[in-house]
């Protein structure tokens, strides 16, 4: 189905998600949220579906914020029903299974930061610039921010970003661990599109579990998060696919994969 906000592709095994709202530098408004919950749910049940790419369209963005016409409109009942709606949205992203790949080819400001923090792994352009700016207009951040921020780059990272809110380049971004790696503008979509290949190629269940190892064993103590590891490692010991990957090594072969 045509989306009004999104452009959404699937092909040879990735599902690329574009937000497309150039003229306002691909802002989130509710109706784009919406949009992107719907195509998360079906690459979540397409089983073709093994990466998903997020990127912006336009050179100068991948999300820059919310979209601050409708911010504006917020009461306090409904602000709090807008933060959790789209923590909701970036929590299926997180938790959907399969790897997301954020490829950030511009600003990725507020909103937009906060989308890529729910992202599997980051990409950045060199021109690219991150922030959590919203103390800026008198708020915080509301989708996540805060938490994922401090989750993956540390406190001190998370309380100078969101409390100055001040932007980040890309080298900055890949410094404090915000980022994974940097490209120029030209070669970031194709990066994204060589990793997801490599991801592709492995072993979808082994992937699946491994993601939902490291997701929720972050949440939990060490030996929790070690006792989920070895339940899904057993797992993982009952399927086709490890018999297959074991087999193919000893055979020195190419695997082939079935997600069984």
């Amino acid at each position: 189905m045509p989306y009004e906000n999104l452009l959404y592709e699937k092909k040879e095994g990735i599902a690329y998600i574009t937000f497309n709202r150039p003229k306002v530098l691909n802002a989130l408004n509710r109706k784009t949220i919406e949009e992107l919950q719907q195509v998360l749910l079906d690459a979540r049940y397409d089983a073709a579906v093994r990466v998903l790419i997020l990127t912006g369209s336009g050179e100068k963005a991948f999300v820059a914020g919310a979209d601050i016409n409708e911010l504006a409109q917020q009461t306090p009942v409904n602000g709090k029903e807008f933060s959790i709606f789209g923590q909701g949205v970036f929590h299926l992203l997180e938790t959907i299974g399969k790897p997301s790949i954020c490829a950030i080819n511009g600003f990725a400001l507020g909103g937009g930061c906060e989308l890529a923090l729910s992202c599997s792994i980051r990409l950045a352009s060199k021109t690219a610039k991150l922030g959590q700016p919203e103390v800026k207009l008198g708020i915080i951040p509301g989708y996540g921010g805060s938490q994922r921020l401090a989750r993956l780059c540390g406190k001190g990272v998370a309380h100078e970003l969101c409390l100055t809110g001040e932007m980040i380049t890309a080298d900055e971004a890949q410094r404090i661990g915000l980022v994974n790696h940097i490209y120029e503008s030209a070669e970031l979509l194709p990066a994204a599109e060589a990793m997801a290949k490599k991801i592709i190629e492995k072993a979808p269940l082994a992937v699946k579990y491994c993601m939902e190892a490291i997701e929720r064993g972050v949440e939990m103590p060490q030996a929790e998060g070690l006792f989920l590891e070895a339940t899904l490692f057993g797992l993982c010991c009952a399927t086709e696919d490890m018999r297959e990957g074991t087999k193919a090594f000893l055979e020195k072969r190419a695997a082939a994969f079935k997600g069984k």
